[in-house]
């Protein structure tokens, strides 16, 4: 999907624009907004921008279907909303310190040499005889020389088989750090701030970008590539389910449950704060992901609700 590079301004300015354009604007509202325009000139600047850029789009775009929905819940999001942009076509339409990136899937992620879309997982033989695995929404670039074989994690999830080659070290790097194999299966997931490591056979050495710091893993074993260092996990080889279709959830917080059911949902899910500590625990299917979500509405407290294909919010249940 998308990512919306926004400063501070910007995204308050996204958020000001959704709540009037809920429906509930009132005179208590507009004044809120006035204060907060009057209160530094990068405000209004950025509010400036906003209604330069969305004017006229915005009015073709209520005409689309499910784009009203998107644009007009007064539950959405910045995020939401602007992926939501990119995905009808609307591009470029925030001048200045607004902008999206080229299409709903980001340009490095179309260029790469392995890729997978929403949903869909594929399994690779690479020319070395290691055998890849991508989840959904995932994408990799490779790098074989007569030194090394590299494969640059992009985005995403990847399980890999590592093929013996005494000559030359597999290495999957990330965008914190890189993990060599050392004769073995594991798995590598890119997070919005960290690298995930699993070893699910033998074992690796994990080292963080730009430092000296290392640390090996052996099989069960599972650690968190961080900027402030390699934290060890406790016991993760349930991630790898996704091999086989299945999310297997042993008391998660619902934020990180939905982050993995993501890359199966088409349009785009927003989970309400209060909503996002609820502990989580049970297998659900991957290739059902709406399913996934029912789950989760009959098991805990949650009201899901969708907005044709563009956006699910997950929120409450109010008692």
């Amino acid at each position: 999907m998308s990512e919306v590079q926004l400063d501070t301004a910007a995204e308050q300015a996204i958020d000001w624009m959704v709540r009037l354009r809920s429906g509930h604007a009132d005179a208590r509202l507009q004044r809120q907004l006035q204060a907060w325009l009057n209160s530094d000139p990068a405000h209004a600047d950025a509010w400036a921008r906003l209604q330069r850029g969305l004017g006229a789009p915005y009015d073709n775009l209520r005409r689309m279907p499910g784009a009203a929905d998107l644009l007009m819940h007064q539950h959405g999001s910045r995020r939401q909303l602007l992926r939501g942009l990119a995905g009808l076509g609307v591009l470029g339409v925030l001048g200045g310190g607004l902008w999206l990136t080229a299409s709903s899937t980001p340009v490095r992620d179309l260029l790469a040499d392995l890729r997978t879309g929403t949903g869909e997982r594929r399994n690779f033989t690479l020319e070395d005889g290691s055998r890849l695995s991508l989840n959904a929404g995932s994408s990799v670039d490779l790098a074989f020389d007569p030194r090394q074989r590299l494969i640059l994690l992009r985005h995403g999830e990847l399980v890999i088989q590592v093929a013996p080659d005494a000559e030359r070290p597999l290495i999957v790097r990330s965008a914190q750090g890189e993990v060599r194999a050392l004769g073995t299966r594991f798995l590598v997931s890119q997070e919005q701030h960290a690298t995930r490591v699993v070893v699910l056979e033998h074992s690796v050495r994990a080292s963080l970008a730009g430092h000296s710091e290392s640390r090996e893993l052996g099989e069960g074993e599972a650690a968190l590539l961080a900027a402030d260092g390699i934290h060890p996990l406790r016991e993760q080889s349930a991630r790898a389910d996704w091999l086989n279709g299945r999310l297997s959830v042993t008391d998660e917080p619902l934020e990180a449950v939905i982050e993995s059911l993501r890359p199966y949902l088409p349009g785009y899910v927003r989970v309400e704060p209060r909503a996002r500590t609820l502990r989580v625990q049970g297998v659900f299917p991957l290739d059902e992901p709406h399913r996934a979500l029912a789950a989760l509405g009959e098991t805990l407290p949650l009201q899901v609700r969708r907005f044709g294909p563009w956006l699910t919010l997950i929120s409450l249940r109010e008692p």
